[in-house]
């Protein structure tokens, strides 16, 4: 599965608030829920619910409320609702939602969570507390406008991901490190794509390209979550050049899964996390097609690699 925002199945435009409405397909890991809309002024909260039915009376179970508040402090509450009892919440202070702004929300669906990102940052994430097999509804109530709801499910995407997997590897199966020979040699359009789980307690890793025969790594993509830096740096003829660093706002966050797609360029290489830019790294190692080895380590759980 490719993480894309652009072949969204919209459902429905400009939706009437209380809106409730039947999920049109089985939530499976991979699906994506996009929601996009506008905070008004006047706004206390409101909530997107993903729910077990829509019965008012008793009350249906809500597998995921996500209720972003704005009295007081602002803040997003979770919880799951079951036979008409709420659990404990679990509260996200560092909100990107605000009064009179648009908003972007993505709820990525993963085995055991729900993983949120919002304007394109990371935000939180909720492990289940209810069987996905069990939730059919989307309610979204409140003080919010909704300019569109769309669906992105894993049987849209089997079509559109390239079927080469151009990579050998060298060391057991997506087990640390991890080392691969690229079937062919990096270039203008070749694209690399690591998909993984940072670790719950990570603190960094790193993904390389690196020219085989010499040794020297063309490009050193190095996120490390104790410092929120990402850094970025080339080990040319035995020795580390000069780090790279500015980036407007770090990508990752523990615990979360990620698709890092490395694209490359005519004079860069380029990096998205989950759909959205990250940075720009001009190339040092000039000789493209002597880069053929991709090596990955550090503290993430690595889930697949592929490269075209």
């Amino acid at each position: 599965m490719m993480l894309s925002l652009n072949n969204l199945r919209t459902i429905i435009q400009n939706p009437a608030i209380p809106y409730v409405g039947t999920i049109p397909e089985q939530l499976e890991p991979g699906t994506l829920i996009v929601i996009r809309g506008h905070v008004p002024s006047d706004s206390d909260r409101f909530q997107v619910d993903l729910q077990c039915g829509s019965s008012v009376k008793p009350r249906a179970d809500v597998a995921f409320h996500l209720n972003p508040r704005f009295k007081r402090s602002n803040c997003i509450v979770c919880n799951t609702l079951k036979n008409e009892k709420w659990g404990w919440e679990e509260i996200t202070y560092d909100t990107p939602f605000q009064k009179e702004k648009s908003f972007e929300i993505v709820i990525m669906v993963l085995k055991d969570k729900f993983q949120v990102a919002v304007n394109g940052k990371h935000t939180l994430l909720y492990a289940h507390r209810i069987g996905l097999e069990k939730i059919d509804t989307l309610g979204i109530y409140g003080k919010v406008n909704v300019h569109s709801v769309g669906f992105n499910f894993s049987s849209d995407l089997q079509n559109t991901q390239p079927s080469t997997v151009e990579l050998t590897e060298i060391s057991k199966e997506n087990t640390l490190p991890f080392i691969a020979r690229l079937n062919s040699p990096m270039g203008p359009g070749r694209t690399v794509v690591v998909k993984a789980e940072v670790n719950a307690t990570a603190r960094g890793f790193n993904v390389d390209l690196l020219a085989g025969k010499s040794k020297d790594i063309a490009l050193h993509l190095n996120p490390r979550l104790n410092t929120k830096a990402f850094v970025r740096n080339s080990f040319l003829q035995e020795s580390w050049g000069e780090e790279e660093r500015n980036i407007t706002c770090f990508p990752f966050s523990p615990g979360m899964y990620f698709e890092m797609i490395i694209y490359c360029d005519v004079r860069e290489f380029k990096v998205a996390i989950n759909g959205v830019h990250s940075l720009e790294y001009k190339h040092r190692f000039k000789e493209l097609s002597s880069i053929d080895t991709l090596e990955i380590n550090g503290d993430i759980h690595l889930l697949e690699v592929r490269s075209w």
